[in-house]
């Protein structure tokens, strides 16, 4: 038996912690993906996380204990797409 796809939506503005966006299940779910990839969002698969993220509410902030988790996956997604955070200097190589 398999599970129904689920999907969440985060927001970043590089000011306030992420927030939930968008989250579903199946068709809502498939919508949630297809729009991203519409428009270039990297998409990262993790069902524990996807598990933790739904049980807030539409709007709601992550909660401090994810942030070192999400920062993680921003800044690969902010890699992906060649781009840095606002006031970011790369080390020395």
């Amino acid at each position: 038996m398999s599970k129904q796809p689920r999907a969440i939506a985060l927001k970043y503005d590089e000011i306030n912690a992420p927030k939930l966006v968008a989250k579903g299940e199946s068709e809502i779910a498939s919508e949630i993906i297809k729009i991203a990839q519409e428009y270039g969002v990297p998409l990262y698969e993790n069902s524990e996380l996807v598990d933790i993220l739904a049980k807030l509410e539409l709007g709601d902030e992550i909660p401090e204990v994810l942030y070192r988790v999400i920062a993680e996956i921003i800044a690969f997604a902010y890699h992906l797409q060649g781009k840095t955070p606002e006031g970011f200097t790369p080390p020395d190589s």
